[in-house]
């Protein structure tokens, strides 16, 4: 049986980690830092939105798995309460560039509901089984966000 509390590193952890490892994925154009999914795991894509203030470039190194032709990935912010500013980007520019391994491509956000959401939630359960407990530390849903190729 599981504990109710997953265990989680430190916030301070958690945000030196995030700014290293994109310090790392964009010194070395994305040769390190990124990777693909694995079978029952999640892979690394550094995503570019526009700033929703200032129109500028934001980009940030977020976990994914694929979903056909779509990335899947959760607007989390390390578990913490607020949600995270590449997320609140999306909602007001959701054209974005996603940079995987296999190269970049121009996609197109969108919130999945319903049936959707749960299906997306349920295989980010098979890859995190500790998904329920983690989001339970968050004050409402956490978005599963779905970036979709643009043509």
């Amino acid at each position: 049986m599981r504990s109710s509390r997953a265990g989680l590193p430190p916030r301070w952890f958690v945000v030196l980690f995030w700014h290293v490892h994109r310090a790392l994925v964009r010194r070395s154009r994305g040769r390190l830092g990124l990777w693909r999914p694995k079978p029952n795991g999640w892979g690394a894509m550094r995503l570019t939105t526009t700033g929703r203030r200032t129109g500028a470039p934001r980009e940030v190194v977020l976990g994914y798995f694929e979903d056909g032709p779509d990335l899947v990935t959760m607007a989390m912010n390390g578990w913490g309460a607020p949600e995270p500013a590449w997320w609140l980007n999306l909602q007001a520019h959701p054209e974005a560039t996603a940079q995987t391994k296999d190269g970049t491509r121009a996609v197109r956000a969108h919130r999945a509901e319903g049936d959707e959401r749960s299906r997306l939630w349920s295989r980010w359960g098979e890859i995190d089984k500790n998904l329920d407990d983690y989001a339970a530390r968050r004050p409402g849903e956490t978005a599963v966000v779905v970036l979709a190729p643009r043509a």
